[in-house]
């Protein structure tokens, strides 16, 4: 849920994060021993870290807590939660990376201040300041995403996010998709329409991965789900539920863009002045929205920090999970920090992607959300079309080192 660019192949979580650029390296950089071992390790962290973050949110979105047995309503406090978690964590993480920020525990107004203003020894770092709006976007996106989980299952919200990798198409375009089988032609023809007017060239194997992943989803959609499925939502209701994973993903697409601008503005900024900057302001206009409005207006109706507090303290088991589950995102993130670092970024899709096909089978096996054939059969089209653009990009990114 959070955060990181959640584009392709991003883990989770609510922190709103680029991917940094990968060091060039030759292929004697380290042993390959040791490269196995770093890879294998990357690999465990990602997958422990975002599988169980998964599992965590599904247990907050669909169990009853407490001898009343009531269900945490107020799933967007999570993302308030990973907010605060996330800033604290990259405040952390970015003090050895700025040696002018002062050292004394007496002095975090100070640092941030200097953070806040971009400091006299901070020359290509992004100020603070600079994140407000696309903040916004990252703030609203992700409430979205982890809001659509009342209303489908978890194993339908990462299928509809994976079709963002679906290549030449609109986000409208994939939400039209989820309700009429037929819809996918749509997509093909974007993609047509585009070669015919604009010159963008697509290849057989392009068209075979629209195909899968947009008829994968699509069918997955429209398949009947479990009773056993629904009975654990909150409110059963598949289209509203895939239309927030769609307004996710738009709002993700411009964060994610709006993010590249200010890393070519401003070259020096690594991944934790993002995450800190992305996640004050998240904070900030989480804190606005679930503890000030609630004070303005009685009839609030969105969710309330107050009460979700309150339910917390009733129920020390969710305070507990919503910890955990901010703590897994903060982990994860940089464990992809690290894997783009040393292996680049089409490794570390190769990984999540991976991971996001575990994450399903994780919740149809532990969490009690089983697939029926037909619905196993869709979810094996999208991974299958996913696979096949990763093949492509890896096979793009050969031609393009032979050339050089």
């Amino acid at each position: 849920m959070s955060s990181a660019r959640r584009g392709r192949g991003g883990g989770g979580g609510a922190n709103g994060v680029i991917r940094p650029r990968p060091r060039d390296r030759g292929d004697g950089g380290g042993s390959m021993a040791g490269r196995v071992a770093v890879l294998a390790f990357c690999i465990v962290g990602i997958w422990s870290a975002y599988i169980y973050q998964g599992v965590l949110q599904e247990t907050l979105s669909t169990k009853r807590f407490g001898p009343e047995a009531r269900r945490f309503e107020h799933l967007a406090f999570l993302n308030f939660a990973q907010n605060v978690v996330c800033f604290v964590w990259s405040f952390i993480s970015e003090r050895p990376l700025r040696p002018s920020l002062p050292s004394s525990e007496f002095c975090c107004t100070n640092a941030v201040i200097k953070l806040w203003l971009g400091g006299s020894n901070s020359a290509g770092h992004a100020p603070l300041w600079k994140y407000w709006g696309v903040s916004i976007t990252n703030t609203i996106g992700p409430t979205m995403g982890i809001e659509a989980l009342k209303y489908i299952s978890y194993p339908a919200q990462v299928l509809a996010k994976s079709s963002k990798m679906i290549p030449g198409c609109d986000i409208h375009v994939c939400f039209n998709v989820l309700f009429n089988v037929s819809d996918w032609c749509s997509i093909c023809t974007v993609m047509l329409m585009g070669t015919l007017l604009y010159g963008v060239k697509y290849t057989l194997p392009e068209y075979l991965c629209t195909f899968l992943v947009a008829g994968g989803v699509s069918s997955f959609a429209l398949l009947k789900t479990s009773s056993k499925t629904i009975k654990k939502l909150a409110n059963p209701n598949a289209p509203l539920g895939y239309a927030l994973c769609f307004l996710n993903l738009a709002f993700d697409g411009y964060t994610n863009s709006t993010q590249d601008l200010i890393k070519s503005r401003y070259p020096k900024t690594n991944p934790w002045d993002i995450m800190l900057g992305m996640n004050l302001w998240g904070t900030i206009y989480n804190a606005i929205i679930m503890f000030a409005a609630p004070l303005l207006f009685s009839n609030w109706p969105y969710a309330n920090g107050f009460e979700a507090v309150k339910f917390c303290q009733d129920n020390p088991e969710v305070a507990w999970d919503i910890f955990l589950f901010c703590l897994c995102g903060a982990v994860g993130q940089n464990f992809i920090f690290l894997t783009i670092s040393r292996f680049g970024s089409l490794t570390n899709t190769t990984i999540t992607t991976t991971r996001k096909f575990m994450s399903i089978v994780v919740s149809s096996v532990i969490s009690g959300n089983p697939l029926s054939p037909k619905q196993w059969g869709s979810v094996v089209m999208v991974f299958s079309g996913l696979s096949i653009q990763i093949y492509l990009k890896w096979k793009k990114k050969k031609g393009r080192e032979h050339k050089e």
